[in-house]
């Protein structure tokens, strides 16, 4: 008992939303306790609003990547507060402010994750003094001042916070890390199920929509590690999550790997259990990936019992008496049946280094070993102004989904501003906040927070009643109020219905703390409904950016990509196997593309049904995408493995051939982008040339090498890849 109570400490003190909470839980409760102390309850209210937006801006990262974030976010503070003082007389002239300094922070956002956090957390502010302002001068100067104190004085707690504990938010996402390898595993092994009639299609959507959350998760943790990398030698313990990141992306480019249409092997060894041997392998590889996560967070070390290694000693039987006897196994012909166990044989060694990759990934290599890994990673960050203006310039245009946003927001507020101008609502400042906090760029998102806001602000009102009328004692309301914050900031990633229930107690019982309560559950509840209505009127009508309109460009990001990915690939090849910093970057932005592919997916099947465009063309594209980057995954996973053979002339110059197909078949989608139509380039006919040739494969001299029937595999998928690509940008 003692070491379940242990583990399940360890886990929770290294869960980013814990982390979060208990940092609220500090600054609101020192915040409460001084005013208590002090007899200043009355003013508290402003310093509280002014943590709340200072924790807003939070994101994961370093002490002194913290620091330099807060003063930013601090000298954005002081800008808004500014503005409301100057214009709070004025509430025409404060409105045409808010939707000018609202267009211009929200496109600030377009820089990145830590940005948007900046200027989502410096307009909360600005909405949250012009609540306490009152509509005069007199009181947005007593009010603004405690705002920005209390903005500040959690910027000490998260900056204080950071340097003591820096490795919490690094475990937590290698942690989250690998459970979504180890779901991606187990969806892997279902489509290794030798069964007639198995929905294969199906398997591979949900797999490529999984995908994109790996990726996300590797992208998190990226930045994570990158945000606390120094100029020195790092620590040990961030060389530990380093060679663990690493051994993430080695993971995620084998178990994406494919060798073969499964259709074809499930054929060929019908009457064997090799397959089910496989798909075992694949099961307990991914439970292995579920262990590995729980002791990352826990900071124990996995407890196996061999089941892996002999379930992978079978397999290898397995596949060894199928190569002495190849012709018994299937109905299949020769040529057909051989290259089936060719690829089983090639699948087998990838499951076996991927136990290897397991095995190794939680102790840190021996020092000259290490020495000889590139570790540098590339931060997608601004790294001066001119980056960062380029960025800006490159969204200033009406097709960028940051400037329509951008535009909607600034023209929903001044709507939201005007309705409580007209109705002279004294609690109408809520209906701008709600604006801000269900609008999303994505239709999907802003419908999904809109109602999760709706929901959690109905409980939040029912509950902040029942614990005014149950816990009348102002201490115990102090008490549940720090609480509530807390709540609050550790669940709004994850779980925002209840976060907003948790606000919305907090500010219950902040009025009733001063004594003004009465009408504010009325009031609430009907400025939210008011806020969520014009949100949701405005994702619909103020350019919506549905996902139709950028399908053509995403696809030619992913075909590009992986050209570019084949490019490196065929580097390895032809030097030798160095996951340096060019290769893993080309597989990075592939395996991207190949995620904001299947997210733009997602994200269309929740819009209305007129304006997703032909959706069956588009979710057969994205199969079809995913599987074309699984085949070139294979060749980057077997880079220096025994199956891996220099390459002769024919084989380079079909792998050039594709290559310049990728990207010829990228351009004809870039100008369907900017014209609105397929153009047809005189590549075409060259095109379906090089498609003929490849029959030609199983003759040449390497027909055997894994080269020769990666590249096989890909030619067929292309021409199918090719000819969706051009039915979807003909039936916009």
């Amino acid at each position: 008992m003692d070491t379940t109570w242990k583990l399940s400490w360890q886990r929770a003190r290294n869960h980013e939303g814990v982390t979060r909470g208990a940092r609220a839980l500090v600054a609101l409760a020192a915040v409460l306790a001084y005013g208590w102390w002090a007899d200043w309850r009355a003013e508290l209210m402003p310093v509280l609003l002014g943590v709340i937006a200072s924790a807003l801006t939070e994101t994961d990262d370093s002490w002194r990547g913290r620091l330099r974030a807060q003063c930013l976010a601090l000298a954005c503070f002081g800008l808004m507060a500014g503005a409301v003082w100057a214009a709070v007389s004025w509430p025409w002239v404060l409105m045409g402010v808010m939707a000018l300094l609202a267009f211009g922070i929200t496109m600030l956002g377009a820089l990145s994750e830590r940005y948007r956090a900046i200027a989502f957390g410096s307009l909360i502010l600005f909405i949250y003094a012009g609540l306490a302002a009152h509509s005069s001068r007199e009181g947005a100067g007593d009010a603004i001042p405690r705002m920005l104190a209390g903005a500040a004085w959690y910027g000490v707690v998260s900056v204080l916070w950071h340097a003591v504990l820096p490795r919490a938010p690094v475990r937590y996402r290698l942690a989250k890390l690998y459970a979504m390898l180890g779901e991606y595993l187990r969806l892997k092994a279902l489509l290794l199920e030798p069964v007639r009639d198995v929905d294969l299609e199906r398997r591979r959507m949900a797999l490529a929509l999984h995908n994109g959350r790996v990726v996300d998760a590797l992208n998190a943790t990226k930045e994570s590690l990158i945000s606390r990398m120094g100029a020195g030698a790092p620590p040990l313990w961030l060389q530990t999550a380093m060679h663990q990141y690493l051994a993430a992306q080695d993971v995620h480019e084998r178990v994406s790997s494919s060798h073969e249409h499964y259709d074809l092997l499930a054929q060929s060894f019908f009457h064997s259990d090799v397959l089910y041997r496989c798909q075992r392998v694949l099961t307990l590889l991914g439970e292995q990936a579920l262990k590995l996560s729980v002791a990352i967070e826990a900071q124990t070390v996995p407890q196996h019992w061999g089941v892996t290694a002999r379930a992978i000693e079978d397999m290898q039987a397995a596949v060894a008496h199928l190569a002495s006897q190849p012709q018994s196994v299937g109905a299949a012909s020769p040529p057909v049946q051989s290259r089936a166990l060719r690829s089983l044989q090639a699948l087998a060694d990838n499951l076996t280094a991927l136990a290897g990759v397991f095995a190794g990934a939680l102790a840190l290599p021996a020092h000259t070993a290490e020495a000889a890994v590139d570790h540098a990673l590339f931060d997608r960050e601004p790294r001066s102004l001119r980056d960062a203006w380029a960025r800006l310039r490159s969204h200033w245009q009406l097709q960028s989904p940051w400037l329509r946003h951008s535009l909607r927001l600034s023209l929903s507020l001044m709507v939201g501003f005007a309705l409580m101008q007209a109705t002279a609502d004294p609690h109408g400042y809520w209906i701008l906040l709600t604006i801000v906090f269900v609008s999303q760029p994505q239709y999907a998102a802003t419908q999904t927070r809109l109602m999760e806001r709706a929901k959690g602000t109905a409980m939040g009102l029912a509950l902040g009643w029942a614990v005014i009328q149950l816990f009348p004692g102002e201490l115990v309301q102090a008490a549940l109020l720090v609480l509530g914050g807390a709540v609050f900031f550790g669940a709004r990633h994850t779980r925002y219905t209840l976060a907003t229930a948790a606000v919305t107690t907090l500010l219950l019982l902040s009025f009733h703390q001063m004594g003004a309560a009465s009408g504010v559950i009325s009031a609430r509840l009907l400025d939210t409904v008011v806020g969520c209505v014009i949100a949701a009127v405005a994702s619909w009508l103020v350019l919506p950016s549905w996902q139709s309109r950028h399908w053509p460009r995403l696809a030619a990001q992913v075909l590009q990509t992986q050209a570019l990915y084949l490019r490196e690939i065929l580097a390895q090849y032809q030097g030798g196997k160095c996951d340096h910093l060019a290769y893993r970057l080309a597989r990075r932005n592939a395996h991207n593309a190949d995620a904001a592919l299947s997210n733009s997916y997602s994200a269309m099947l929740k819009e209305p049904l007129h304006v997703r465009g032909n959706a069956e063309v588009v979710g057969n594209f994205l199969c079809l995408s995913h599987t074309q980057l699984n085949y070139l995954s294979a060749l980057g996973a077997q880079r220096g493995g025994a199956a891996a053979q220099p390459m002769d002339e024919a084989t380079r110059e079909l792998a050039q051939s594709l290559l310049a197909s990728l990207q010829q078949l990228a351009l004809e989608l870039e100008r369907a982008q900017q014209s609105g139509r397929v153009r047809k380039t005189h590549s075409a006919p060259a095109v379906a040339q090089v498609l003929r040739e490849w029959g030609t494969v199983p003759a040449a001299p390497s027909a055997h090498s894994l080269m020769a029937a990666q590249l096989q595999l890909v030619g067929k998928v292309f021409p199918q890849l090719q000819a969706q690509a051009r039915q979807l940008v003909t039936t916009e």
